[in-house]
């Protein structure tokens, strides 16, 4: 059973398929995840804007959401119905994710 291991994108860790494979998670990890290197860069865009510049702890918090960065680097063999399939999944986590921080 998924543990849910929420990033701060909105997907989930323990649903990638690389999750203690190749990565350790976005938080774990500090955005140092696996597929930095195919794109070469050192922290994933989402995750530094979010945690390192704007001190979020989630993109749910913030105003721009989706922003450009969720857009910049895609999987190219995603199709765009795939990749917007993906980001209403993540919409709809950082909802859900902002009515729990509400109720906290």
């Amino acid at each position: 059973m998924s543990k849910l291991i929420p990033t701060v994108c909105g997907m989930y860790c323990d649903e990638c398929d690389h999750y203690e494979k190749d990565c350790q998670g976005c938080d774990e990890s500090e955005g140092a995840i696996f597929w930095n290197e195919f794109v070469d860069i050192e922290c994933c865009p989402v995750y530094d804007c979010c945690v390192n510049i704007k001190h979020l702890v989630h993109c749910g918090q913030c105003d721009e959401m989706p922003c450009e960065r969720y857009f910049r680097f895609r999987d190219p063999g995603v199709t765009d119905e795939e990749a917007k399939q993906v980001l209403e999944k993540q919409k709809t986590c950082l909802a859900r994710r902002v009515q729990e921080d509400t109720e906290l």
